[in-house]
């Protein structure tokens, strides 16, 4: 008997042992952001154990991180029974209360997740620390003052001053997120993430040559963790953002890391959706028409997928396809629906009316497309800066009309990455649809050209083709006073920049219209003035038959 009781003892105690290290492998999984190979092991040490409630925590939270909210909330119910720390799935269904905008419901769960809790303790603490941290809607002032309490129980606890990196980085404050990421690799070196996140720090200040050097470090430390993969896929985008001349080779790597990313993660549908994600950041939509259909495959109901199959449907020419995907994807009330799904279909609707030479729209088509795309915008203003390449396309096909209705969408959004060139754009659109023979040009589009070329100058103001195509603008509304300002200030910024500039035929040839405008002006108050623009004239042109006419009248 006694024999028999050691046995139980002994292999109750190896069981245990046995999914203890289970549980550190599964979180270890999680951080390298494997979370297929995660799920499956905290699944098995469930079904050996039901009564694990740290299991059913972990697996309810990546559930919960792959917005899976249903299966994250069995997980948590079913964990809060459990014997072995079950009320941490109090702080699961806490963060999902956050989610739900619930916040009196998230505190009460909150209070009995760390409720009877030791001031030794910081575990709990952490986790609702967390928890605000990646609540749809963070509240990191809040992350930050439950991380604080973490932090008087135990400074030294490497989850503890990680996490506080991550609370403090959301809320903006870089100084003390690195010297908590610090901390936590200082008192855990194995914590590669805490090391990872430095160079995070560093690609957010737009130090990439810096961030790729911390990047190096980590893989020189473990070449197989994942994760740094994929922070230096973003860096090398950026840089291509950033860096035109370097744009294609920077796109190119950072296609390369994400796809190694990949390699060490896993392929499950939530990892292709975010290759995906990724793959539209970049433009390859060729590569992401492939993706959307290996996710197909392997997911069929799944409505993300509809996006993903619109968007690379547009880009590579399949419309109809592209109309369909999106239509159903927007149509349904239950899916989030960002800009540039209203974007994308409004330019799938305006692609579909385009004639076959692209020179000309179908006014209903243009009008329901750019209905829809305003939808985008509105819903998130910063989105039009990606319509600047449309609004350049339909202007160099001289559908001027349309290309102005398009840069009116961002060129007033001065957070715009392209704020300067949309409204240069802009006031050209507007300046050359009503100054068309036989139109009869109208003032309230000519005075919004006006303003976008004040815009220009006053973001740059030695770009002096804005003081030109002013005063042109002004000609148009017969507005004397600014037209003959604007023609004198682009006389004086070219002037400006040298006898080269000056030689150049088509400086001389704008340097004559800016002239002989100023002299029709001056001739109706002060003739000697009329004379002195017209001899300018003369001095590059003696044989300029308006300013000899001109002067004829004069005398």
């Amino acid at each position: 008997m006694n024999k028999f009781k050691i046995f139980s003892v002994a292999l109750v105690a190896s069981v245990t042992v046995s999914q203890a290290q289970d549980l550190n492998q599964a979180k270890k999984a999680i951080d390298a952001e494997q979370f297929e190979k995660a799920k499956s092991m905290l699944k098995s040490i469930i079904q050996a154990k039901p009564s694990n409630g740290r299991a059913s925590f972990l697996l309810g939270n990546i559930y919960l991180n792959q917005s899976v909210t249903d299966s994250a909330k069995i997980y948590f119910q079913k964990g809060i029974a459990g014997s072995d720390n079950g009320k941490l799935n109090y702080i699961g269904l806490g963060q999902i209360d956050l989610d739900n905008n619930n916040v009196a419901a998230a505190q009460a769960n909150f209070g009995l997740g760390t409720k009877g809790i030791s001031k030794k303790d910081v575990e709990e603490l952490v986790y609702v620390g967390k928890a605000y941290i990646n609540a749809v809607k963070p509240d990191y002032k809040s992350a930050i003052a439950i991380l604080n309490r973490a932090k008087i129980n135990n400074s030294s606890d490497a989850q503890v001053q990680l996490a506080l990196g991550d609370a403090y980085f959301g809320d903006n404050n870089q100084n003390d997120a690195y010297v908590a990421y610090r901390n936590a690799f200082q008192a855990d070196n194995t914590l590669l993430r805490a090391k990872m996140q430095l160079g995070v720090l560093l690609k957010g200040a737009k130090s990439y040559d810096e961030a790729i050097k911390a990047f190096n470090e980590v893989i020189a430390l473990n070449p197989n963790y994942g994760p740094v993969y994929r922070e230096l896929a973003e860096t090398y985008y950026k840089i291509a953002r950033n860096k035109p001349s370097k744009s294609v080779e920077s796109l190119k790597t950072a296609i390369g890391f994400y796809d190694k990313y990949m390699s060490l993660t896993d392929y499950s549908i939530t990892s292709r959706m975010r290759h995906a994600d990724f793959l539209i950041l970049v433009g390859d939509y060729k590569a992401l028409e492939i993706e959307a259909n290996k996710m197909k495959k392997l997911d069929n109901v799944n409505p993300r997928i509809l996006r993903y199959l619109g968007y690379a449907a547009y880009e590579n020419g399949n419309v109809d396809l592209a109309k369909t995907s999106l239509e159903n994807f927007i149509s349904n009330p239950t899916n989030k629906i960002i800009a540039k799904d209203y974007i994308t279909l409004g330019l799938v609707k305006i692609k579909k009316g385009t004639s076959a030479d692209g020179l000309s729209v179908d006014p209903a088509a243009f009008k329901e497309g750019l209905a829809i795309i305003k939808k985008g915008v509105e819903l998130l203003p910063i989105a039009a800066e990606d319509l600047n390449e449309v609004g350049k396309k339909l202007f160099t096909q001289k559908l001027f009309k349309e290309a102005a209705a398009i840069f009116e969408l961002s060129s007033s959004n001065k957070e715009s990455r392209n704020y300067l060139d949309d409204n240069v754009y802009y006031g050209l659109s507007l300046y050359y649809d009503n100054n068309r023979k036989d139109i009869k040009a109208d003032p309230i589009a000519l005075q919004k050209a006006d303003a976008a070329f004040a815009n220009v100058i006053a973001a740059s103001p030695d770009y002096q083709e804005a003081y030109l195509y002013r005063a042109r603008t002004n000609r148009l509304l017969e507005n004397d006073v600014v037209m003959t300002k604007a023609y004198q200030d682009y006389i004086d910024k070219t002037t400006q920049k040298g006898a080269e500039e000056l030689a150049k035929p088509a400086v001389k040839t704008k340097f004559i219209e800016a002239y002989n405008n100023i002299a029709v002006i001056y001739s109706k108050t002060d003739k000697v003035k009329a004379k002195e623009y017209l001899n300018k004239t003369l001095a590059i042109d003696p044989a300029n038959q308006y300013a000899l006419d001109a002067l004829k009248t004069l005398k």
